[in-house]
C-alpha cells in the first residue's frame, strides 16, 4: 500500500515503510513539492517559482481556486508571471494572450473574432492543493496525483497546536540543505547564542531504523547524561526532514518540520515549521516578522555561508564525498545515510550529490558570483509579514523626517516661545522615532554574520 499521511511523522522503531515492489523506485515527478505558505501567496498578481529550473506560475481564478501553469507563453516565450490577472485569467504582458485554469488559451487580441484559437496555443497545467496552510504542487501528470502522499504533520491538526512558520530562498542545492538539517550535531556550535550553547556539544548515539525509496527513519539521543530520551529524526523523500522531540509529559508535543523545494541548480527554498502545543500566549500573539528578525533569519544565516563554501570546496576538488568526508559514528550516521540514499534512489533526479556518486554536478562559475547572504531578496521580499513590516517602517521613517522638518521650520519662523518649544520638542521626538525606524528597517535588509 502507499505511505499513509498519518505515517509521515517520525514513528517508533517497529514501524515500516510499506509499499509494493512496483513502487521500489523513486520518481521525482510523482511527488508533492511545497511552494510557499498560503499567507505568502499574493492575492491579485501572479506568483512565480521553479522546480529543477522548470518555470511555473501560480494565480487565482474568479472562484479563488489556485491555478498552476507552465510559466512560459507559447507565443514568443515570455514569462506569464510578468503579466496580470484579468477576470480569473492570466494575461501575458507582451501581447495580451490570456490563459485559463487548464492551460487553454482563451483570448488572442491579434486574432479576429471569427478566427479559431490554435490548439497548440495551450500550455501545461499542474495539480495544486492547499494543505495545512501550505501550497503544494504535483510535478507529474494531473491524473497520477495521490493527495494522501502530501507529507503533512499530524500533530499540526491537533487541538492547541501552534506553529512558527518561516520561508527563505538559499543559494545552494536542496541536498546540501537536507544534509545540514539532518545533522543535529552541528547545532550547539553553529547556532551558539541563538538557541543553543557549545557546552551542549557531545557524542550522540544515532541509529538508522529504516530506509527505502520513501525516505529514512532515524533517531538520536545525547550521551553526556545517562538515560536520555530518544529524539526521532526522519527524512521523507524528497523534501522533508522532521524532528520529533520527546517530552516526559505525554500530553505535550513539539517538533520541527523542515520542508524544501529544489528551485534549480544552486537554488532551493526552505519552509520551516516549528510547532508545539505548549507555546505561551506571547509567542502566539507575536507578529511573524518579529520571530523572523529576532531568531529565524539568524539561524539560517549562521549556516548559510558555511554550506556555500563547503559546496564550492567539494566541487573544486572533484572527488566524491566518500573520499572527502571523515564521518564519525557519534555525529554523522544520518548525514551519510542520506547521501547513500541519493546513491541508491537518486538516479532519476536532474542533479544530485550522493556519497559515492553524483549527477550533473559541476563547479558553476555563475554561482561563485552570487551574493551569499542577502536577507532582503532571500526572505523579506517573499515573506508577506516581513515585507509588510518593511514597507510600513519605510513609510514611517519618511513621514517622521518630513514632519520633523516641518516642525523645525515652524519653530524657526515663530516668535511665540510656547509654540517654539512644543515644535522643537515634537521635532526631536520624531527624529528619534525616525532613527528607531531606520534601525528596524536595517533588520529586514542586513544579514547576521557570526563572529
Amino acid at each position: 500500500m502507499t505511505l499513509e499521511t498519518k505515517q509521515l511523522e517520525a514513528t517508533p522503531i517497529n514501524s515500516t515503510f510499506e509499499a509494493p515492489e512496483s513502487q521500489s523506485e523513486f520518481n521525482w515527478r510523482e511527488c508533492w513539492y511545497p511552494v510557499c505558505f498560503l499567507q505568502d501567496l499574493p492575492k491579485n498578481h501572479p506568483y512565480r517559482f521553479s522546480l529543477y529550473d522548470e518555470p511555473f506560475v501560480l494565480f487565482k481564478n474568479t472562484d479563488g481556486q489556485i491555478i498552476c501553469l507552465t510559466d512560459r507563453c507559447p507565443h514568443r516565450g515570455a514569462r506569464l508571471s510578468d503579466g496580470q490577472i484579468i477576470d480569473g485569467r492570466i494575461e501575458c504582458l507582451y501581447h495580451g494572450w490570456q490563459f485559463g485554469q487548464d492551460g487553454q488559451c482563451l483570448h488572442i487580441p491579434q486574432l479576429s473574432t471569427e478566427a479559431k484559437i490554435p490548439v497548440s496555443a495551450c500550455i501545461s497545467s499542474f495539480k495544486v492543493i492547499e494543505r495545512q496552510g501550505m501550497i503544494w504542487i504535483w510535478a507529474g501528470e494531473v491524473e497520477t496525483a495521490i493527495d494522501e502522499l502530501i507529507p503533512t504533520v499530524p500533530n499540526l491538526d491537533k487541538l492547541g497546536c501552534f506553529s512558527l512558520d518561516y520561508m527563505r530562498d538559499l543559494p545552494y542545492d536542496q541536498s546540501y540543505f537536507i544534509e545540514n538539517v539532518i545533522d543535529p550535531a552541528h547545532i550547539p556550535i553553529s547556532h551558539e547564542g541563538i538557541f543553543s550553547d557549545r557546552t551542549e556539544a557531545q557524542p550522540l548515539e544515532m541509529e538508522v531504523l529504516e530506509s527505502s525509496h520513501q525516505g529514512i527513519r532515524g533517531r538520536y539521543r545525547k550521551t553526556k547524561k545517562t538515560n536520555q530520551p530518544w529524539n526521532l529524526l526522519d527524512f521523507v523523500a524528497p523534501s522533508l526532514v522532521i524532528y520529533k522531540i520527546n517530552n516526559e509529559n505525554e500530553s505535550k508535543f513539539a517538533g520541527s518540520a523542515l520542508y524544501s523545494i529544489p528551485l534549480g541548480k544552486n537554488r532551493c527554498r526552505v519552509l520551516v515549521r516549528n510547532y508545539s502545543n505548549f507555546f505561551d500566549y506571547k509567542t502566539k500573539l507575536m507578529p511573524p516578522w518579529v520571530d523572523h528578525v529576532m531568531t529565524r533569519n539568524k539561524v539560517l544565516e549562521g549556516d548559510l555561508p558555511i554550506v556555500v563554501e563547503q559546496k564550492k570546496q567539494i566541487e573544486r576538488i572533484g572527488k566524491n564525498l566518500q573520499e572527502l568526508y571523515l564521518p564519525l559514528k557519534t555525529s554523522d550516521i544520518l548525514v551519510v545515510a542520506y547521501r547513500k540514499w541519493l546513491d541508491k534512489y537518486g538516479s532519476s533526479l536532474p542533479f544530485y550529490q550522493g556519497y559515492s556518486t553524483a549527477k550533473n554536478i559541476e563547479n558553476s562559475e555563475n554561482s561563485q558570483h552570487l551574493k551569499t547572504l542577502d536577507r532582503f531578496s532571500q526572505h523579506t521580499l517573499i515573506c508577506n509579514s516581513c515585507n509588510q513590516a518593511y514597507q510600513l517602517t519605510k513609510r514611517l521613517q519618511k513621514s517622521c523626517v518630513g514632519v520633523a522638518i516641518a516642525l523645525a521650520t515652524i519653530a524657526i519662523l515663530t516668535d511665540t516661545s510656547g509654540i517654539k518649544i512644543t515644535a522643537v520638542s515634537a521635532s526631536i521626538a520624531l527624529i528619534i522615532l525616525a532613527v528607531m525606524a531606520q534601525r528596524l528597517k536595517i533588520q529586514f535588509e542586513d544579514s547576521y554574520t557570526r563572529h
